[in-house]
C-alpha cells in the first residue's frame, strides 16, 4: 500500500489526482490489475468526472444545492454537517482497473478528490491487486 497526501486550498475544491495515481502505477510490478484508492477523512470524497473548464465549479454548486436547509444536530459544529453528508453520499473510495500501468478511464474521465471542508491536508491510500 502507498500513502500520499493532497493539500487543499479552499473550503470547497475539486482536485484532479489522476496523474498522481498513474505515477504510482508506474512503480508497480504488475502492468495490469485493479487500483483501489481510499481517502481517510469524513469531509472529502472521491469520484470521477469530466473536468472541462468550469465543470468543477458546476459540480460544487450542484452538490451544495442537493441538501435541504435543516437544523442539523452535529454536536461539535452543526454548520459542518452538510460536509459529512455530501462526503457520505459520494463515498471515500474508488476501484479502477488499470492496464499497461495506466488507469482504464473514459475519454474525458479524471479521478478527483472533492474537498468539502478545506483548506486541509488529506491522506489517501492506494493499493493494487
Amino acid at each position: 500500500m502507498r500513502t500520499f497526501t493532497v493539500s487543499t486550498r479552499k473550503k470547497d475544491q475539486v482536485i484532479d489526482i489522476t496523474d498522481t495515481i498513474e505515477g504510482y502505477l508506474q512503480q508497480e510490478q504488475n502492468a495490469q490489475g485493479l487500483c483501489s484508492i481510499f481517502v481517510a477523512h469524513t469531509t472529502c470524497c472521491l469520484t470521477t468526472a469530466d473536468l472541462d473548464p468550469g465543470t468543477d465549479l458546476d459540480l460544487l454548486d450542484a452538490l451544495r444545492n442537493i441538501l435541504p436547509d435543516l437544523n442539523y444536530r452535529h454536536p461539535h459544529d452543526p454548520e459542518h454537517t452538510p460536509d459529512h453528508i455530501l462526503s457520505t453520499l459520494i463515498g471515500p473510495s474508488l476501484v479502477i482497473p488499470y492496464q499497461r500501468k495506466q488507469l482504464v478511464l473514459g475519454t474525458w474521465q479524471r479521478v478527483i478528490l472533492i474537498e468539502l471542508d478545506g483548506p486541509r491536508q488529506r491522506t489517501l491510500h492506494l493499493s493494487t491487486f
